[in-house]
């Protein structure tokens, strides 16, 4: 049986491109994930990753063959902006976290961020046949809920005072759709759809780990990651540097194992319930 990718190679917008990740990248990622802007957005230290961190991470979870990572692409003149993936894959409940950066800051409200999410979670539901994406996002990064919002994600827990920035103590928020919710959105049922909502994009939009990025400051790995074709599963070990990740998070999502089964049977997608 032929391997089945995850990903098409191209999924084009109206406004951005995805990509797969290619090795070039790694600068765009290392002048990202140093911006103190970024981690200021995103990492529950204040301070930057270190770039022995940041390559560490490329080379295992980006450009690696069994990556969940997209490369985010201006589509007027295809310039490298982003980053967007799954990460923690259950495949006993069909769910996944979501993570996205818009790495260039004069991309930013641009509206790249929301629609990379919405072709995201359109491929997680019609083409994975996912049930339940998840994200968590810092309160304070009120343009990045805006987004989600209009992407049909909804806010339905909270972490109290999780994270002390500016001064003061901030709530970490959980937010989820389910694919209920997106069919909703397409057929206009649950108010606007999803290609009629607003432009504006997230800055940053952090979350507990992108694609199953490398344990930064020994992080434990995941027990159990996607299997290609029938072939072993392959260990995800949930930490990314800068924005959409945190090793701090590790901890807190340890206790989700994940494991996807993959299928090449018409019509079912890459999670199906038995």
């Amino acid at each position: 049986m032929a391997t089945r990718q995850w990903f098409p190679e191209v999924v084009t917008g109206r406004l951005i491109v995805l990509r797969r990740h290619t090795p070039e990248n790694l600068a765009t990622f290392l002048r990202w994930y140093t911006d103190p802007r970024i981690a200021h957005l995103a990492r529950y230290q204040q301070t930057p990753m270190r770039p022995d961190e940041i390559e560490r991470f490329f080379a295992a979870r980006v450009v690696g063959p069994d990556a969940l990572a997209m490369a985010v692409h201006e589509r007027a003149t295809d310039r490298l902006v982003g980053t967007c993936a799954f990460s923690q894959l259950d495949g006993d409940n069909g769910s996944a976290l979501y993570h996205i950066t818009i790495g260039e800051p004069d991309a930013w409200g641009h509206g790249y961020g929301t629609e990379a999410t919405r072709l995201m979670v359109d491929h997680a539901f019609e083409t994975l046949g996912l049930h339940r994406i998840a994200l968590f996002v810092f309160e304070f990064n009120e343009r990045a809920i805006r987004a989600y919002t209009r992407c049909g994600f909804v806010i339905e827990g909270r972490s109290r005072e999780s994270i002390w920035r500016d001064g003061r103590w901030w709530d970490e928020l959980a937010m989820s759709i389910l694919e209920s919710d997106w069919r909703r959105m397409q057929t206009g049922e649950d108010g606007v759809p999803a290609e009629a909502a607003g432009p504006a994009a997230p800055d940053v939009m952090p979350g507990p780990a992108l694609a199953g990025g490398p344990a930064l400051a020994g992080g434990p790995a995941l027990a159990g990651g996607p299997a290609l074709a029938g072939g072993p599963a392959i260990p995800v070990v949930s930490a990314v540097p800068g924005a959409d990740c945190e090793a701090d998070h590790e901890a807190d999502h340890e206790a989700r194992r994940v494991r996807i089964g993959m299928t090449d049977e018409p019509g079912r997608g890459f999670w199906s319930r038995r």
